[in-house]
């Protein structure tokens, strides 16, 4: 590897370049950011051809941001369509194989970032260009052939932006008709696994990767063409769920992809035991108890949803390959799904998305619930919210009423749970059990504190009470 002027290593793939250490940025949430993978016959393509439309890493200004896209056209025997977006997928990996350049997300949101030292060892894209190719050919053998086109030109980025979403539309459009229990088999990838050590990625016919790339079909000619690489089948065993989507085969490729944290993934839960979330999805859902409701945000948008918090923030607590209950992580292509979060309500449950999100997802919204669906325009903050779904009469309004009613009858009912100050297990032979100060009153009547709890789901796995022992 030495032809390249920078160090190429799976060891820079979790390398960030922050602001300060930035000679430019390419595409993001500031600009348009693009790849595509296109299959062309091998007379098409002129092996190892780079090709840059737009200002050139030399002609580029330190600290600004440009437009970007990245068009590559493979070929090989084996190099199908339904390999595009496999192949796409690993652009993400072999970018970030580069010292000094940092690629994030998929796509049509592309966000890249060249550090000021690779950018001293350039003069154009080309290297960089001619590297990830490499990169493709020694990795997946089956690419026999490969060129690229760099854009930075604005009106270029556009034109190749139009076509790319009808191209990514007309891939998701595959899997509308087949459904979880059409199959035998469902797909699992761990390309995250370097960001999200713990992410299960479970791609099924109703459920998308997280980040919108990899689809049923996507998985099958993966693992077909590369039987060890990122992609592979998962046996979906018993249907132990079908409200939740919980399968055996899916618990056990859980259990060992996490290393033992987690036990059970549904596909179709919001709440209980939900999809990991890795980092690259596109979309994520928070829970607004509040309303009893479910808002999405998507990763385009920069305002802040009702909550108060913006897209990277609430990333931020839902990435990383956890499940986080109330926050959950999905690709675009999900809300598509007939069973889309159908263990919590599906779209009932849908109290707000970004006017931007609502449009572009217009026909996967039942048409009775579409203008009960706030937006910023009609939202912008809990009680606004609160408001306007008792005005358009959304459905989870019912359970307000519904929630209210059992309150009271808690209230009439309640129990009072004194807390004293004594052991509250039985302690071993021969152990003291250290004196506890006197709790403050917190109601009226015997020593001690009254705790009330509504609607509360409590779980102690273990209680331990120990003395202090004083230094001397």
């Amino acid at each position: 590897m030495a032809e390249f002027p920078f160090e190429i290593s799976p060891m820079f793939e979790g390398e960030r370049v922050r602001k300060e250490g930035m000679f430019v940025e390419l595409g993001g949430p500031k600009s348009l950011g693009l790849e595509l993978v296109r299959a062309k016959p091998m007379d098409e393509i002129e092996d190892d051809k780079v090709t840059i439309v737009g200002p050139d890493l030399k002609d580029m200004e330190e600290g600004k941001t440009y437009p970007w896209a990245m068009i590559f056209n493979v070929g090989g025997e084996l190099v199908e369509p339904d390999l595009e977006s496999v192949i796409e997928r690993r652009v993400h990996d072999f970018i970030n194989y580069c010292q000094g350049i940092m690629h994030l997300n998929q796509r049509y949101d592309v966000w890249m970032r060249i550090s000021k030292d690779t950018a001293a060892k350039l003069d154009s894209l080309e290297p960089f260009g001619k590297a990830v190719m490499m990169l493709f050919k020694t990795e997946l053998p089956f690419i026999e052939k490969m060129q690229v086109t760099f854009y930075t030109d604005q009106a270029e980025v556009e034109k190749q932006m139009t076509e790319a979403k009808e191209i990514f539309k007309a891939r998701d459009a595959r899997t509308k008709d087949l459904h979880d229990e059409d199959v035998d088999v469902f797909y699992g990838c761990t390309l995250c696994q370097s960001f999200a050590p713990t992410n299960v990625c479970v791609v099924s016919p109703d459920r998308v990767s997280l980040c919108g790339a990899i689809n049923w079909f996507d998985g099958r000619a993966a693992a077909k063409v590369d039987p060890e690489g990122p992609q592979f089948s998962i046996d979906k065993g018993e249907l132990l769920d079908a409200n939740t989507g919980e399968y055996s085969g899916v618990n056990e490729v859980a259990k060992k992809l996490s290393s033992g944290e987690y036990e059970k993934v549904k596909l179709h839960s919001f709440f209980d035991a939900p999809h990991t979330s890795c980092g690259c999805f596109e979309v994520v859902g928070f829970y607004i108890p509040e309303v009893d409701g479910i808002g999405w945000v998507n990763r385009e948008y920069q305002g802040m949803a009702p909550n108060g918090l913006g897209f990277s923030t609430m990333a931020g607590q839902t990435g990383g390959g956890k499940q986080i209950v109330g926050f959950l992580g999905i690709g675009v292509n999900y809300f598509y799904s007939p069973k889309f979060i159908q263990a919590d309500g599906g779209w009932n449950r849908v109290v707000w998305l970004p006017s931007m999100l609502k449009e572009n997802i217009d026909e996967a919204i039942p048409e009775d619930i579409k203008d009960k669906i706030a937006t910023e325009k009609d939202a912008t903050d809990i009680e606004s919210l609160k408001a306007f779904l008792q005005e358009k009469n959304h459905p989870v309004v019912a359970n307000w009423a519904a929630a209210e009613e059992e309150e009271e009858e808690e209230e009439e009912g309640e129990e009072e749970v004194a807390v004293e100050a004594a052991p509250m297990m039985m302690p071993a032979a021969g152990f003291q059990m250290p004196a506890m100060p006197a709790m403050p009153m917190m109601s009226g009547g015997a020593s001690g504190i009254k705790l009330t709890f509504k609607n509360a789901k409590i779980t102690i796995d273990r209680m331990i009470i120990s003395e202090k022992k004083e230094k001397k």
